[in-house]
């Protein structure tokens, strides 16, 4: 190779010039960094040597005449002393942090720990094996790409409807795509999927991680596999697995059809925790480069990892050069591969400083005042497991949230629970209790009935307890409690009658999701009935539980469910009220008498105060307006039962006349006038009404007394 020159300690990773490569890496205590270069196999390292210059802590070195796809990992010298934090270890190849692209996968050997695994002194211990041969190593690449005409489709948020997909499970079983692609991102932009995506009306797909990811020693030991991907070991580099044929292209490519589609791109991303677990974990990377720097440590004891993730390690956003990571990563995200938004797994964790949770955080600030991220679409997960992890509601302006507590709420409703008509009304009018601050918008509500995590929406109505017996964790992993009910069988059932009030319930469900104030989010498949056969914690099952089941959308049930789902989000884009800008409190009267927000009982009169506290009373009606630019106001009324028999429901006044949008109970009646102020609603339904009032004439003008 030829001698390595010093270069710059700018930018980060490595970076192709078309002359050289450039590679720099961060570590503040380590005392010399060691660039392992490879044959293009992986398995035969040809070459060794010290990066040269050390600038800001950064250790750097440029190797003229390599070329992307140039195989490379680092190794680091310095102390091992866990119990102040340093766990250096130059046995032991790293992937570089920076890596945008990874060959080969991990292969499980206790070679892979700093220390030795079964030695009495624990972690404390040294271990001299190289860990090489069963690490995955960097390639160097170039990021060119001719992206045309591309257009990002800029959709505004109170327009935004979310479709949550996993890369490999959403195509894995689509018989009308080709086999060696399924379960890629050639599939997922094919045109079979673009067809279902606009039929549906969704305007944005958003991904389960796709970063590269560690597939866990235990799992893998039992014969399972790490499917969701919470477990990034790079945060710049696609998971390999979704690439059909290995190019990074393939992501841009297909990136660039669904914009020309109208379909924006989120990605899920996991910066809160890596995959080297806890401080008796595996040294891949971080842990191996500067262990004291990115993560954070117990105050007391830097022997120990602070585990505010569930995962064994929390990543330390306080330090400089650690939220710098992370924002070149979001940025290179957007400007190499034009995503167009992230949703931030355990949310909280980003936001925590050493005093706890924090809006005001380095990383929040850091986001809100890039010039590139500030414009796309950004959604955290509100919690993590740490010291006042809940914080729903308790974000940044700019940010919108997953909000479960529309998820139980709609559920706990249509379960029939007493006592839920206060929350199921904050829910369904946008939660402004939690999100009317700092100028937010409705659209800050992110609401969903089901998500990956937990039943879905079928299983929502056929189950009752989890069945996790095949995560291999004794049927202890997942959440205990749905606020599901089963209907009278748990699971599959022949029954018409139940089969029919799963079916009732499941469509008021999503009545819920997309008539609601908010921001509305489908859980893939749910649009023809997926189940998952009761598992409420998929995330190690790479097969056919997760998998989305297609032959699901050919039966009469599942077409006449993704029809209702067409339905449902057509009407959401034809009625701008229930896609209101704005908070709406019943304080406006965009008409004389009619507020633009206003409840009302099953008798059309007004819910009084003191009403919402009986616990007896579960019926409801919403009713929204506001004022068209003609001047006429349209009133859209939601009525809901969900009782176990049909109510009479009486119009609220004034009386108009009103059309039938919409019943949940007969999703393929069409429109149809309401002939008097009365209309049924049968049990465990809704009803969306439209009336119309009248502009008011315009004002008459007196003849001129000046005339002659």
């Amino acid at each position: 190779m030829s001698v390595l020159e010093a270069g710059s300690p700018y930018p980060l990773g490595a970076t192709w010039d078309g002359l050289g490569v450039n590679f720099a890496v961060f570590s503040a205590h380590a005392e010399q960094i060691d660039l392992c270069l490879f044959d293009p196999s992986g398995r035969r390292e040809i070459a060794r040597v010290a990066l040269p210059e050390k600038t800001d802590e950064v250790f750097h070195g440029y190797l003229p005449e390599a070329r992307a796809g140039l195989l490379y990992g680092f190794r680091a010298h310095g102390q091992y002393d866990p119990q102040h934090g340093h766990r250096f270890n130059p046995n032991k190849l790293l992937l570089d942090p920076y890596a945008k692209q990874i060959a080969g996968e991990v292969r499980w050997s206790d070679a892979l720990y700093g220390y030795r695994l079964h030695s009495p002194r624990g972690d404390l211990s040294y271990d001299r094996r190289d860990s090489a041969p069963g690490m995955p190593k960097a390639v160097v690449v170039d990021d060119a790409f001719n992206w045309g005409d591309d257009r990002r489709p800029n959709t505004p948020w109170h327009e935004t409807v979310i479709y949550e997909a996993h890369v490999r499970g959403l195509t894995m079983l689509r018989p009308d795509i080709r086999h060696h692609e399924r379960g890629s991102f050639a599939a997922l932009a094919s045109p079979p999927m673009i067809e279902h995506y606009k039929r549906l009306g969704i305007t944005a797909v958003e991904l389960l991680p796709i970063h590269a990811f560690v597939q866990d020693r235990r799992l893998v030991e039992q014969g399972l596999r790490n499917y969701w991907g919470y477990n990034t070991i790079a945060f710049f580099a696609p998971e390999p697995r979704y690439l059909s044929d290995g190019s990074l292209n393939e992501m841009k490519v297909a990136i660039r059809r669904l914009h020309a589609a109208g379909i924006e791109v989120l990605l899920d991303v996991v910066y809160n925790h890596t995959a080297e677990g806890s401080e008796e974990g595996p040294t891949l990377s971080f842990r191996g480069l500067d262990n004291l720097s990115y993560y954070r440590l117990e105050e007391h004891d830097w022997r120990r990892c602070v585990n505010d993730t569930g995962t064994g390690n929390t990543v330390n956003l306080s330090h400089p050069r650690v939220l710098q990571m992370v924002m070149d990563s979001l940025r290179y995200w957007v400007e190499a591969y034009r995503v167009d938004g992230f949703r931030f797994d355990l949310g909280v964790t980003l936001g925590r400083e050493a005093h706890g949770f924090d809006p005001g955080s380095g990383f929040f600030d850091a986001v809100r005042q890039d010039p590139v991220l500030q414009r796309v679409k950004l959604i955290s997960e509100p919690w993590d497991i740490g010291p006042g992890g809940y914080q729903l509601g308790a974000h940044p302006p700019g940010f919108a949230e997953w909000n479960d507590k529309f998820r139980d709420s709609v559920r706990r409703f249509w379960r029939g629970d007493a006592g839920q008509r206060p929350e199921f009304a904050a829910r369904i009018a946008g939660s402004s209790d939690l999100f009317d601050k700092r100028s937010r918008k409705p659209w800050a509500s992110v609401n969903y009935v089901a998500s990956h995590d937990g039943f879905t929406l079928a299983d929502a109505t056929a189950y009752v307890e989890r069945h996790n017996r095949a995560n291999g964790e004794d049927n202890r992993d997942g959440h205990g409690e749905n606020f599901s009910s089963n209907w009278g069988v748990e699971g599959p059932s022949a029954d018409p009658q139940i089969r029919a009030t799963r079916a009732r319930v499941a469509r008021a469900m999503l009545a819920s999701v997309f008539f609601a104030q908010g921001t509305p989010m489908l859980l893939a498949g749910d649009e023809f009935g997926r189940t998952q056969n009761g598992n409420n914690n998929a995330y190690a099952q790479d097969n056919e539980t997760s998998w989305v089941d297609w032959r699901r959308a050919d039966t009469p049930e599942g077409a006449a469910l993704t029809a209702f789902v067409e339905r449902l989000i057509a009407l959401r884009k034809a009625h701008p009220i229930l896609r209101c800008k704005h908070f709406l409190h019943g304080r406006e009267q965009p008409a004389p008498g009619v507020l633009d927000i206003a409840w009302f009982d099953e008798r059309g009169h007004e819910v009084p105060s003191a009403a919402w506290n009986d616990h007896g009373e579960r019926t409801l009606i919403l009713r929204r307006a506001a004022r068209r630019e003609d001047g006429a106001v349209p009133l859209i009324s939601l009525m809901l039962n969900p009782t176990e028999e049909a109510r009479a429901f009486t119009l609220p006044p004034p009386s108009l006349p009103t059309s039938l949008l919409l019943d949940t109970s007969r999703p393929d009646a069409p429109e149809q006038p309401i002939d008097g102020d009365r209309v049924e609603v049968a049990a465990r339904s809704a009803l969306l009404l439209m009336s119309l009032h009248p502009a008011p004439p315009p004002p008459r003008t007196r003849p001129s007394e000046t005339g002659a």
